[in-house]
Formats: structure tokens, C-alpha cells, sequence
């Protein structure tokens, strides 16, 4: 029987001017521990198969059989709240994107067992980008490019806008970035050299025209751990918990932290609607932001779940190397 003991303490960390404080509190999750819940609230489902999944930053995940998940929050505090805005809002999304992504089936609810939400979905195959990047340029730009496309609509007026810190002007942002960069330095991970050119790709995408369209559908989260892969080419978007309604640049980043060296280009003449050159600027700042949050969550030693997220450093630092190429050419 798998097991795992969740010891969770307080702590800080997160992207931009969004900090995400730990939970204290220590349950023992066990694929016993999932049948369990499952035979208190979805009886018909607690007869499948349950083995460990994953466990990410926010949700443990835990295979039920060959098609279906349960993801439960373990770590950070309103992680159960993510759950139920994608209950409410994926299986309406879902069936307009042309990647698999995983579509909530049903609720759990709190109770004596569990005091938080959880909730089942469909299981997406693949391996993270961040454990198989992508390596098919063209075919994972095209891709991404088409999910974009279907994503980006304006959204219903009662959806959020805030996106956890992510929907405000990057400007906001300024104090975090110069700390980061600084840290990345301090521990060897970028040199003085590109710092100074992380804080140029920085300011000009902060000082860019903010975004004069209607709020539209974002997936708010698109790094390498959020997505999958298989023979090198990306078939998958999971953890929809960030979704909220804004500016697109957020997302279009994901055309430099998630794809390989040259394919950025190729994914943005790909995207359906109109790009303008302040978005593009945008879309740059999210890369930098992305990309030091990988630095300092790679880092196990300075900030991380028990057992680390070591491979969060490499995507980091490959997504800072691609937007400092493109801002030099």
C-alpha cells in the first residue's frame, strides 16, 4: 500500500507579489485513504484501482483505474478553492480545446474524514515537461498555438479577474523580480551579465501598454509542470486552478518557458487572434517571472515541498535562456 505522510509548515514562496503560505496540518494520504473518501462520497468509484499519481504544488493527484485522477489539496492554503472554480467552470472549456485536458467529473466535499474539497477528473497521459521537455519544435508550436487560440475568448463577466496576483500590471511585480534576480545571482545561478539583461527584458515589459481588451479566458499557469509530453511533443494541459479572465500575455509566455529553442516564432504566427507588440513585450515579463520562480523553487534547499522540486530549476533557467535570446536579436 502506498503511503505518504504530509507534514506541512508554514512557509513562503510563489511568483510575482503572490505569496502561498503552507497548511498546518498532518494527514496520512494512502490509496486506503483515497478508497476511503471515495466509499463515504462517490461509492460507485471505490472499487477501481488507486495508486499515486503525482503530487504537485498545490494537489496531490491519485490514479483511479486507467482514465480517471483524484486530486486532494495538501499544501497550501485555498488549494480547495482552485478545485471547485475548476468544477465549475473546465467541462464548459473543455470541449472547444484541441489538447486533452483533465475534465472534473465530480465533488468531494468536506467532511470529518477530509475537511477540504477534492475532487475526481479524467486522467491525461503523458510524462510533466518539466521531468520530458518538449523537444518537437514544430509540431508541440502548432500545438500550443491552436490550444491558445481556443482558450482565448472573452469570458463570462462573473469570472475572476485577479488570477492569485497574476492579473495586475506587471509593475507590481518589480520588487519580487529585482529580489530574485539578485538571489539567482548571489547562488551562482545566472551571471552578472545576464542579470543585467533579465532587468532590461524586466523593465521594458513592465513600462509596455497594459492590455485594452476584453478580459479574456486564461489558463494563468502554463509551466513545464502543467503540461505533458509524449515522444517529445506536447498532448496535454492539466491544473486548471489558476484559470481566470485577463490579459493574454500571461499565457503567450508559455511560447518560451515550455517550447524548444526557435519555436516561439512559429507558435505566435500560429495563434489565431492579434498580436501587437506591447503583448509581446508582456508575454517577455511572464517568462522572467516564470523563470526565477523556477530558479528559487528548484532550489530544495531554499524553498520546496519535502523531496524538492528540483526539476522546476532547469525549466527555469531554459526559459530565462530563450527570452534573453529574443531580446537580443
Amino acid at each position: 500500500m502506498s503511503s505518504w505522510r504530509v507534514r506541512a509548515g508554514s512557509g513562503r514562496g510563489g511568483e510575482g507579489l503572490l505569496w502561498l503560505r503552507m497548511t498546518h496540518t498532518e494527514i496520512d494520504i494512502s490509496a486506503e485513504f483515497v478508497r476511503d473518501l471515495l466509499r463515504d462520497q462517490h461509492p460507485d468509484l471505490a472499487d477501481r484501482p488507486v495508486r499515486l499519481g503525482a503530487r504537485g504544488w498545490d494537489n496531490q493527484l491519485w490514479r483511479l483505474g486507467d482514465d480517471l485522477a483524484v486530486r486532494l489539496p495538501w499544501a497550501t492554503e485555498g488549494a480547495d478553492e482552485l478545485l471547485l472554480k475548476e468544477h465549475t467552470w473546465v467541462p464548459a472549456l473543455a470541449p472547444r480545446l484541441p489538447l486533452p485536458v483533465p475534465v472534473p467529473q465530480r465533488l468531494g466535499e468536506p467532511s470529518a474524514r477530509f475537511p477540504r474539497r477534492w475532487i475526481v477528473t479524467t486522467w491525461v497521459p503523458g510524462e510533466p515537461a518539466d521531468r520530458a521537455p518538449v523537444t518537437r519544435g514544430a509540431v508541440s508550436a502548432d500545438a500550443l498555438a491552436a490550444f491558445l487560440t481556443a482558450l482565448h475568448q472573452p469570458a463570462p463577466e462573473e469570472v475572476d479577474t485577479g488570477g492569485r496576483g497574476r492579473g495586475g500590471p506587471l509593475s507590481g511585480s518589480s520588487e519580487w523580480v529585482e529580489k530574485q534576480i539578485a538571489d539567482a545571482v548571489e547562488r551562482e545561478l545566472i551571471s552578472e551579465g545576464d542579470a543585467e539583461d533579465v532587468r532590461a527584458v524586466w523593465d521594458d515589459a513592465a513600462t509596455a501598454p497594459d492590455w485594452a481588451g476584453p478580459p479574456l479566458w486564461l489558463h494563468g499557469d502554463l509551466h513545464a509542470a502543467n503540461v505533458v509530453t509524449a515522444d517529445g511533443a506536447l498532448c496535454g494541459v492539466i491544473d486548471f486552478g489558476d484559470l481566470f479572465a485577463g490579459d493574454p500575455a500571461c499565457d503567450l509566455s508559455a511560447a518560451w518557458t515550455l517550447l524548444p529553442d526557435g519555436a516561439a516564432e512559429r507558435c505566435f504566427a500560429a495563434y489565431g487572434h492579434a498580436l501587437d507588440a506591447a503583448t509581446l513585450r508582456r508575454a517577455r515579463g511572464w517568462v522572467v517571472i516564470r523563470g526565477l520562480a523556477g530558479l528559487h523553487i528548484g532550489d530544495a534547499g531554499v524553498h520546496g515541498r519535502p523531496g524538492g522540486k528540483a526539476t522546476w530549476g532547469p525549466a527555469g533557467r531554459a526559459a530565462l535562456r530563450r527570452v534573453l535570446a529574443a531580446a537580443r536579436r
